[in-house]
């Protein structure tokens, strides 16, 4: 049995902030679904009142298709963060064992340099995360007290921030926060 804990409403607030910065960049396709499908409906209604435009409905179709990518498009864009935040409302779990680092394999991906993992005291898995950054993780084990989450991965080693979630506030709709301080984040 794992210890756990919620997600602080500061945390919570970090995540929060992010969904809406991405909501904001997702306007430009909300726009164009509701643009695209204002034209649909416009040419089909006036294909049906105005006798002499009937055959315009031939061309609705393609707006119809044009609203349905847009839709698409601003689905993709805020399924990610919106599944993040739906995640905050699950336990963030606290287990005093071993952080595992290892180097990638065979299944990881192109931007993968390795794996993180939490383990239980004896060493069994708890669960482990794929790790994106430049450098091939070392391998190696170190006994910690440890904070994760499922989804996200781990929050903090010893009460130390892993940067998984950036200290203090976000800046206005999360815009700027890659390159904040001048700071990379590469391991």
């Amino acid at each position: 049995m794992l210890a756990r804990r919620g997600w602080t409403s500061q945390e919570r607030a970090i995540v929060w902030r992010g969904l809406t910065g991405r909501f904001a960049l997702a306007i430009e396709p909300l726009i164009g679904t509701l643009f695209m499908a204002a034209l649909t409906w416009g040419i089909v209604y006036r294909a049906q009142h105005v006798p002499a435009d009937a055959t315009l409905v031939k061309i609705a179709w393609i707006f119809a298709l044009g609203a349905i990518a847009f839709a698409g498009y601003f689905l993709a864009v805020l399924v990610a963060p919106f599944a993040a935040y739906v995640q905050t409302f699950k336990p963030i779990y606290i287990l005093d064992g071993y952080v595992r680092y290892r180097g990638p394999d065979e299944r990881s991906r192109i931007d993968g340099c390795g794996y993180a993992a939490a383990l239980f005291p004896d060493r069994s898995l708890a669960f482990e995360w794929e790790w994106l950054g430049k450098r091939a993780l070392p391998n190696t084990t170190i006994p910690a007290l440890v904070e994760f989450s499922l989804y996200a991965g781990i929050h903090k080693i010893d009460g130390k921030p892993t940067g998984l979630l950036p200290e203090g506030d976000l800046p206005l709709l999360a815009i700027g926060i890659a390159t904040r301080h001048g700071r990379r984040v590469d391991l």
